[in-house]
């Protein structure tokens, strides 16, 4: 991914580009919030002015319940916002939308914007909320048995686009249990992560790292066992958070609070409701996931304790998914936790 992204910070710094992309004439940096609409809010039908923002999202999945949560139970509402979600399709994607001023906040794994900082770009994405703790992806296996590491050993394990934190993350737990990538067994990262489903229940590899709903309705259809979290393996990690740019959030600290308030609310929402109530709160997000899917993801996810209860970034989680991503060979360079990570919207917040 760092080469993806450095190539795009190369591009971005053609004028011609970044204007054909902002789409703003009248915000050349893209720092200005977008026009205010008028909505029909509350019980008594009042008119209230709500703030438009755009917010990118790595992909749509239940892993990210709490910002889905918070949309239904009107808390964005509430903060005086509206926002506008749009899937990027990828952390590369998510992040040249925001440092082209396509979307305002963007939602993707903090690996991204370690990247940009390490690249010397002086407005640089920060981070200012933190919406899950741990890796939301399972180990599928084909048979229903007690699961151990070494039966990783001479096997083939469908893991994901390489560098990404996905992949990265499966080969830190690994080499954490005594299974050596590429030596004690083979990590396929040839596979595209919305095909990885598919090859596995196809007949490529042994075992596959799933994110949900799906390994839910590949155990479900009999197709594979999920065997193991990730997540739980490896620690707490910043895996998903929020960020913009350093001068969209010097000129927008009112938006970033507001909307950092929200999130606040959707994570005690979650934090306090049962998976069958967080489940009918996100059902409209996931139309084509029935009800008897969503509820055991949503509990699994809260089993493995996936969601922050605070969108405060710890220091010592960012430090190990540091250490995921040099183990891996994809961190150019330390970066200070200050640069990246603004705490302030959070702590408030919270």
């Amino acid at each position: 991914m760092k080469k993806i992204i450095a190539i795009l910070l190369a591009l971005l710094t053609m004028t011609g580009l970044l204007s054909a992309c902002s789409g703003k004439d009248e915000d050349p940096v893209g720092n200005e919030p977008k026009t205010e609409t008028e909505v029909k809010t509350g019980d008594k039908e009042q008119e209230k002015k709500l703030t438009e923002i755009s917010l990118s999202e790595v992909t749509h999945s239940v892993f990210y319940a709490p910002l889905y949560a918070a949309i239904h139970q009107g808390f964005f509402e509430e903060e005086g916002l509206a926002v506008e979600l749009s899937n990027g399709g990828g952390a590369d994607k998510v992040m040249t939308a925001v440092l082209a001023n396509q979307a305002d906040i963007g939602l993707a794994g903090p690996e991204a914007s370690i990247y940009v900082l390490a690249e010397g770009r002086e407005d640089h994405p920060v981070v200012f909320a933190q919406l899950t703790k741990r890796d939301g992806s399972f180990l599928v296996g084909r048979e229903d048995v007690p699961f151990s590491w070494d039966m990783l050993k001479g096997a083939t394990v469908i893991g994901g686009r390489k560098g990404g934190v996905p992949e990265m993350t499966l080969e830190y737990v690994m080499r954490q249990n005594g299974v050596i990538p590429h030596e004690d067994a083979v990590v396929d990262t040839s596979v595209q992560f919305n095909m990885m489903a598919g090859a596995f229940t196809g007949g490529n590899g042994d075992y596959v790292t799933l994110f949900e709903p799906t390994a839910t309705e590949v155990e479900m259809a009999g197709q594979g066992y999920v065997l193991t979290s990730i997540g739980q393996e490896s620690g707490e990690i910043p895996y998903t958070a929020f960020f913009a740019s350093k001068s969209y959030i010097e000129k927008n600290p009112e938006i970033i609070q507001s909307f950092t308030n929200a999130i606040q609310k959707g994570q005690t929402w979650v934090d306090t409701h049962s998976a069958e109530e967080v489940a009918e709160a996100v059902a409209d997000q996931f139309p084509d996931t029935k009800m008897d899917v969503l509820v055991p993801v949503i509990q699994r996810h809260k089993d493995i304790d996936a969601w922050c209860t605070t969108p405060v970034m710890k220091q010592e989680a960012l430090e190990r998914l540091e250490d995921v991503m040099e183990t891996a060979g994809e961190l150019p360079e330390r970066v200070e936790f200050s640069e990246l990570v603004d705490n302030s919207f959070a702590e408030k917040a919270k």
